[in-house]
């Protein structure tokens, strides 16, 4: 069974996302879009995020994440941002 199904049986579930520093993001999996094809964004509702020992950071009626993982970051507007 491909990833994306996976991702797509999820909706209507309770999740958490587990992530390497320890912090977690819990919510109801709403929508998977595309409708179709490798899953890109996941709409989460009712959302807690929280630090490796449990304590609440933040809490959003609804967050969209992306379910990959991240393989660069960059800034793109500010002073010391490079040109395009």
């Amino acid at each position: 069974m491909s990833v994306s199904k996976h991702l797509r049986d999820l909706v209507s579930h309770r999740v958490t996302f587990d992530y390497e520093n320890g912090c977690h993001i819990t919510g109801y999996v709403a929508t998977v879009r595309p409708a179709e094809g490798e899953v890109l964004t996941m709409a989460l509702t009712r959302v807690e995020v929280t630090d490796d020992h449990g304590n609440l950071i933040e809490r959003h009626r609804e967050m969209v994440v992306v379910p990959s993982v991240m393989v660069n970051y960059r800034q793109t507007e500010g002073p010391s941002a490079k040109p395009r």
